[in-house]
């Protein structure tokens, strides 16, 4: 019977460094954690559960990738997942994107679920096969064994937009994402078309790059406000940015919908709280959703289609009529 001496001394390593290898340790290289992963199997050293995974070629594991900890929303998303994998006898495995890769393997895990920008298509396309469903919550890719299950952001963006705009506001910023995500190509092309379909001229210079992330969102808002070009309104796309906007014009003096209002998108913990107008997503519903459809796929009920999910407005103090009150109907 092979031992995890063996092991070690296959690889030319120590038995410590094949034990934290395998326990997933931080204090071993990646490319001598994939040569000891490797051996294990060619070796048919199976040391665990994990191990008798490697050796049936099964797992009842669902894995959930994602990179983002300063966005609350990832925790509705989570609570959602895992209620239905408990209820159908699945395990949960978190983890970020560097070590995610090496676990999409149908002898680690079931099948994976991702909402992870960093995560290249490569990837998951290299990932993804017959026996190795993956389900993405961020973009839409032509692959067979990938299903996606995304936001519908255009129409609600616009139907926020549109009413923001029938309470009298006219001269707008938009503060943008990460500009290479799904999410904010579609949510800046709902605002284009609707400034376009009110005559509202939108120059790109009142365009503000951010990254999603609070931080941004606020600077964002100092800028303005040290240029001198605060606008009537700020359309963010998420809501992370809309507070750290909010929180710069509080610093600034500005009174928030009095001198500048703002909008988000996401309905995350703290928009009731700060009165913030936004877009919400069912994000709990959005995890249950993922995981349905992946258990499904799992056990040949093969739905690969393109699932939206819809959303809906949330109109808060963050944004309030301008229009006289004899106009107000």
């Amino acid at each position: 019977m092979v031992g995890i001496k063996d092991v070690a001394k296959a690889a030319g390593v120590s038995v410590s460094t094949v034990s934290n290898a395998l326990n997933g340790r931080k204090n071993v290289g990646e490319e001598t954690r994939n040569k000891i992963l490797q051996l294990c199997e060619e070796m048919q050293y199976f040391p665990n559960a994990a191990g008798k995974n490697l050796k049936s070629g099964t797992s009842n594991t669902i894995l959930f990738n994602f990179s983002d900890f300063d966005r609350s929303f990832y925790l509705k998303i989570i609570e959602g997942i895992n209620d239905y994998a408990n209820a159908n006898n699945f395990d949960l495995m978190i983890c970020t994107n560097k070590s995610c890769e090496k676990y999409m393997r149908s002898n680690l895990t079931s099948g994976c679920i991702t909402l992870d920008v960093k995560m290249g298509n490569e990837v998951m396309n290299r990932a993804a096969n017959e026996n190795y469903p993956i389900v993405v919550l961020d973009r839409v890719l032509d692959n067979p064994h990938i299903k996606s299950i995304v936001v519908n952001n255009y129409d609600p963006m616009v139907e926020m937009l549109q009413g923001v705009v029938d309470r009298g506001y006219r001269r707008f910023s938009f503060l943008g994402g990460l500009e290479s995500t799904d999410d904010n190509s579609e949510r800046y092309q709902a605002f284009l078309d609707v400034m376009e379909k009110n005559s509202i001229p939108f120059q790109r210079r009142n365009y503000y790059s951010g990254d999603y992330r609070e931080k941004s969102g606020y600077t964002a808002a100092k800028i303005m406000t040290l240029s001198g070009e605060v606008p009537e309104v700020i359309v963010c796309a998420n809501d992370n940015m809309a507070i750290g906007a909010i929180r710069a014009f509080h610093e600034s003096g500005l009174r928030v919908p009095q001198d500048v209002a703002v909008t988000g998108f996401d309905d995350c913990d703290l928009a009731e709280a700060m009165g913030l107008t936004t877009v919400c997503i069912p994000n709990y519903e959005r995890g249950y959703m993922a995981a349905q459809s992946l258990v499904d796929i799992i056990r040949g009920n093969s739905d690969m289609e393109t699932l939206k999910i819809s959303a809906s407005i949330k109109w808060r103090k963050s944004v309030w009529d301008k229009r006289p009150r004899n106009m107000v109907k």
